[in-house]
């Protein structure tokens, strides 16, 4: 019972981080404000759902189910990353003159 409770817990936290994730993808203004809500909340809510995921299979089995441990580790290594790449692309885009205007 505690377990389920707290495998639910941890659901619903992560799922609150990655809809307000969605959400400031959705809403901020500009891409550099919208790789904040993404990078940041959407990886602190998949964290969320990982740590469930090892709750509810460490109890079905009886044993430490670590495939969450790899997931997260990727997640971990490859956000940063490709934030970075798209920031630096959109700044390579924009120009030192500000955004390019192809109309």
């Amino acid at each position: 019972m505690l377990s389920e409770a707290l495998i639910s817990l941890f659901l619903l936290i992560g799922g609150a981080f990655a809809l307000i994730g969605s959400i400031g993808l959705a809403r901020l203004p500009d891409l550099f404000t919208r790789l904040h809500g993404p990078t940041k909340a959407t990886t602190l809510g998949v964290g969320g759902i990982l740590i469930a995921s090892v709750l509810h299979f460490s109890g079905q089995e009886h044993a430490l189910s670590l495939h969450e441990l790899l997931i997260t580790l990727f997640l971990f290594a490859t956000a940063p990353v490709s934030a970075y790449l798209i920031a630096r692309s959109a700044l390579h885009l924009r120009g030192p003159d500000g955004p390019k205007d192809d109309s």
